[in-house]
């Protein structure tokens, strides 16, 4: 259920999406790249999934067992899973038009929702598999706008993302591995 927002709510959410869009604008237009702007971001993303995902899913589900980790979290009493982290921080992000958006999809997705739905998307998975130590950059439209997108590979970081994966009863791959690249963040920036 959604809650409504206040007016002085509203206006201070646009103004804050306006900064962040404004100062990202103003990052590129100082003469930082897309590229750079989105390994800048892929990093903090990378590292904010990594730790929740070995300091708090993996110690705490595999090592401790004190709790489990479920994509049914609400209903179980359990930890989101770390896909579902993410997915939340890319919904807020969205939701304050920060001027970039990302989203984590995979050539093996769980849930189907998670699947390429562009070419860029397609190419820039299937090369980080074949090659996860480079990202893929393209710049692609959609609709009337022109996007640099990055797809940087997502591996798997702990025991507790090849359980989840390999045992999942949607999971169209079951064999995955430690260091095994799983599927890719999509990040894109609206070129000007």
């Amino acid at each position: 259920m959604k809650t409504r927002r206040s007016p002085l709510k509203k206006a201070a959410v646009a103004l804050a999406a306006t900064a962040t869009t404004l100062a990202a604008g103003a990052a590129i237009a100082e003469g930082v790249s897309y590229k750079r702007m989105a390994d800048a971001l892929h990093a903090v993303m990378e590292s904010d999934r990594t730790v929740y995902t070995r300091v708090v899913v993996n110690r705490l589900t595999n090592e401790e067992k004190v709790i489990k980790a479920s994509e049914h979290w609400k209903d179980e009493k359990a930890l989101p899973l770390p896909a579902q982290m993410f997915r939340f921080g890319a919904e807020m992000v969205a939701e304050k038009n920060a001027g970039f958006t990302y989203s984590l999809l995979s050539l093996w997705p769980v849930n189907k929702q998670n699947a390429p739905r562009t070419p860029a998307e397609k190419e820039g998975l299937e090369a980080v598999v074949k090659n996860p130590k480079q990202p893929f950059y393209t710049e692609e439209t959609l609709g009337k706008t022109k996007y640099f997108t990055a797809v940087y590979p997502d591996r798997a970081v702990a025991p507790a993302c090849v359980t989840c994966h390999n045992e999942h009863r949607d999971s169209p791959r079951t064999d995955f591995k430690i260091g095994d690249v799983m599927g890719g963040v999509v990040l894109r920036i609206p070129m000007e």
